[in-house]
């Protein structure tokens, strides 16, 4: 476990070392409030990372592929957003195509924790990992050949939505959210619950920003950059802080 710890903690300095190199070379203005957001939830992710890595071994062996993978969204988040800070300050602008290759990746594996939280309490069915997956590559899919041009913007909405709607029923009334509900485990279902609000609440802040960024305009790139770097601040650092709350709660406090 030491070893693991040890590896994580060197991964994630190694990337930290690589984007202050990288801050070296492109210089961040003091009044580029878009540059600043990109640059305090890089540091947030890490920070995040870090912690998950090492909380990993404080709980019950169930609940660690949770831990595992929250901060593994964090850590590639946190990558993502040192590359796109870059690319901001060069360039003033952020292309739909980079937050869309951060989501694919991180997106599907915050749904598939709630397969794993789940699993970590009692044998479920490998038909709500396929579903939950599923659902989330459809929505993403469907969002960012709407959004790049691919498709008509209204059909890769609706697809969209469409995919975000199933996620939601399978967590609130499909047979992730009644698994949750007769599990009787306390701490599984505080942390099913506040998943499902971010999920429903947080994740609304996306298809808005569709709306107003791309269908009907309203909302400048400035500000929608702005918007979509707090909302993945608080969906993917608060999604897995319930995971590792609830997995220290199951573990009787820590195990060690």
């Amino acid at each position: 476990m030491n070893k693991l710890k040890l590896f994580a903690l060197a991964t994630v300095a190694f990337l930290g070392f690589s984007g202050a190199a990288n801050a070296e070379t492109v210089l961040l203005a003091s009044d580029d409030f878009v540059g600043i957001t990109f640059w305090v939830i890089s540091m947030g992710m890490l920070a995040a990372t870090v912690f998950f890595f090492m909380e990993r071994g404080s709980v019950a062996a169930g609940w660690r592929t949770s831990v595992t993978v929250a901060g593994l969204v964090t850590g590639i988040a946190f990558v993502h957003y040192i590359y796109m800070r870059g690319v901001w300050v060069q360039t003033g602008d952020s292309p739909t195509v980079y937050r869309y290759i951060d989501w694919l990746i991180t997106v599907p594996l915050q749904m598939v924790e709630f397969y794993l939280i789940l699993a970590a309490v009692k044998k479920v069915s490998g038909g709500i990992f396929w579903r939950l997956l599923i659902g989330s590559l459809v929505m993403l899919c469907a969002g960012y050949l709407g959004e790049a041009g691919y498709i008509n913007e209204m059909l890769g909405f609706i697809v969209g939505i469409a995919g975000w709607i199933y996620i939601l029923y399978e967590v609130f009334s499909g047979e992730a959210g009644k698994v949750a509900a007769r599990s009787g485990n306390k701490a599984l279902v505080t942390a099913f619950s506040a998943m499902r609000m971010i999920v429903t609440i947080g994740w609304a802040i996306y298809p808005l920003g569709y709306v107003f960024g791309y269908l009907t305009g309203g909302v400048d790139a400035n500000s929608l950059n702005v918007i979509y770097n707090l909302a993945d601040f608080v969906n993917k650092i608060a999604f897995g802080l319930v995971i590792w709350a609830a997995a220290v709660s199951a573990s009787g406090g820590r195990a060690r």
